[in-house]
């Protein structure tokens, strides 16, 4: 993708939201965009498999882990599967694991930090809420545009 969120923000001050720098950057795409589909979880990863395992046409998958740093959200296994089925990437409010693995796909991913615990499998979990984190809300169906220098939120296309 050719695009850069600072010319996107230049270009459209006032109509897009910037989210504040907390996340590390993952995954083979530096830069990736596409519509938003959310998720709220916590410290439990069955339904970021479950979401992930449908087409993403596209889209990037936006997790509200609540921040916990105790337990991996996403791991290789999670990633591969992303990656085929079409998934832009994946915003993940908490860690992931298997980071080398993950580096060398074909994805986009950005999360707080990395851990070797997995999750807790029970299957809980909110999906399409608006999601408020980093001084945003991560809105169903709203665009994200995400590159070396940060994460930028548009209501419209902005590409």
């Amino acid at each position: 993708m050719s695009f850069l969120t600072t010319d996107l923000y230049d270009a459209n001050e006032g109509r897009v939201a910037v989210v504040e720098p907390m996340f590390r950057a993952y995954g083979g795409r530096a830069r990736f965009a596409g519509q938003v589909v959310t998720l709220k979880v916590y410290e439990d990863n069955t339904r970021v498999r479950e979401v992930l395992a449908e087409p993403g046409q596209g889209r990037i998958l936006v997790v509200d882990g609540g921040g916990s740093r105790r337990c991996a959200l996403l791991g290789d296994q999670i990633a591969e599967l992303a990656v085929k089925n079409g998934w832009e990437g994946v915003v993940i409010y908490g860690c992931i694991r298997d980071s080398v693995a993950i580096n060398a796909l074909d994805i986009g991913v950005r999360a707080l930090d990395t851990t070797p615990k997995k999750s807790v499998k029970r299957n809980e979990g909110q999906r399409d809420l608006v999601l408020a984190f980093g001084a945003v809300e991560f809105v169903p169906g709203h665009w994200l545009y995400v590159d070396e220098d940060g994460l930028l939120l548009s209501a419209t296309p902005l590409l």
